[in-house]
Formats: structure tokens, sequence, C-alpha cells
């Protein structure tokens, strides 16, 4: 009995890293900006798991960073390295740090921080998605950013769904400051 089929999605790094070389300077900027994205999902949860001690938070954050690891892997295969933004290490301290500081105050405040971040992550990937013809020359890509988009929003609406208490003032301030500051992030990412 013969092995089943790998997805096309699944043989596509291969096929990207064969043409990354000649990927459109908007493209890579695009890219760019996943990778540390994604950096930084998997230093948020690291940074969850750091410092929570609630069995649901820890269940949520193991199985939601496996995923991000896997998002992060796939975007890597889309660049090479010296593509990667110069700040990676600024994302792991404030990817860290944006896990840990809504952990020391409890499960809302994580699952509205993951809230907050995946809302930005939907619209961040569905603009780079409204760039690419679906028929085009980058319909691999697309694929990877709409599989990683797919997963962003299953993320969103389960923390959405785990976020038991009413927003105060305070978390509402923090969950606008994790938005603002993911825009910023974008902004640099693709530049730097």
């Amino acid at each position: 009995m013969s092995n089943p089929a790998p997805k096309p999605a699944q043989s596509v790094p291969n096929a990207a890293n064969a043409s990354r070389h000649s990927l459109p300077e908007w493209l890579i900027a695009d890219l760019r900006s996943d990778h540390a994205g994604e950096m930084g999902a998997v230093m948020i949860y690291q940074g969850i798991l750091a410092v929570s001690r609630d069995a649901g938070v820890r269940e949520f954050a193991q199985h939601h960073l496996a995923t991000e690891e896997t998002h992060l892997q796939r975007i890597s295969a889309l660049l090479q390295e010296s593509q990667h933004t110069r700040l990676l290490p600024l994302w792991r301290v404030m990817g860290w740090l944006t896990g840990a500081l809504p952990a020391m105050l409890g499960a809302n405040s994580v699952f509205v921080t993951i809230e907050a971040v995946e809302t930005f992550v939907d619209h961040h990937y569905q603009e780079q998605l409204n760039r690419i013809d679906p028929e085009g020359k980058y319909a691999d890509i697309r694929l990877i950013l709409e599989e990683c988009q797919a997963d962003e929003i299953a993320h969103r609406d389960e923390a959405r769904g785990l976020a038991t208490q009413a927003r105060g003032p305070l978390l509402s301030l923090w969950a606008l400051v994790v938005k603002s500051g993911s825009a910023a992030a974008v902004w640099a990412a693709r530049r730097v």
C-alpha cells in the first residue's frame, strides 16, 4: 500500500525555495514581516508557558505554540536567512513579554491578548492575500498564507470563546497597545 500523496501545501516549500531568489521586493517585505510575526507568536506562547501555572492556559499555549512553530518553519522556507528582519532579537524579547505579562495577571488577560494579536494578524494576512493573484505566479505562497491565516482565525476565535470576563478599561487599553505594537512591528519588519 502506498503512502497518500502530500497535500499541495506540504510540497510548496521546496518549490518556493527554488524560486525565492527571484521574489519581488514587495513580496520579500511581506514575507519578512510574516517571518518576524511568527517568531513573535512563538515567543508569546513561550512567555505564557514560562509564567502561567493555570492548566487550561498552559494547554492552550502548548497547542498554539506547536502551530506557530509550524508557521515559522513554513515562512522561513520561503526566505533566505539574509532576508529576515535584523530586528529578530527585539521581536523575541517583545513577543516573550507580550505573553508573559498577561500570564501574570491570569487566564482572561492571556485570552484577550491572543484575541487582539490574532485579530491584527488576520487583517495583516488578508491584506497580503489581496495582493497575490490566486492563479498567478505566487499561488503556492498564497496557499501557505491562506493556511496560516485560517489557523490564526481559529486561534482568535478560541481565545475569544475562552475569555470569560468582561474587559475593563485597563484590559481594553492593553489590547489596543498589543494591536498598535503589532502594526508597528510589521511596519519595521518590512523595512529593516
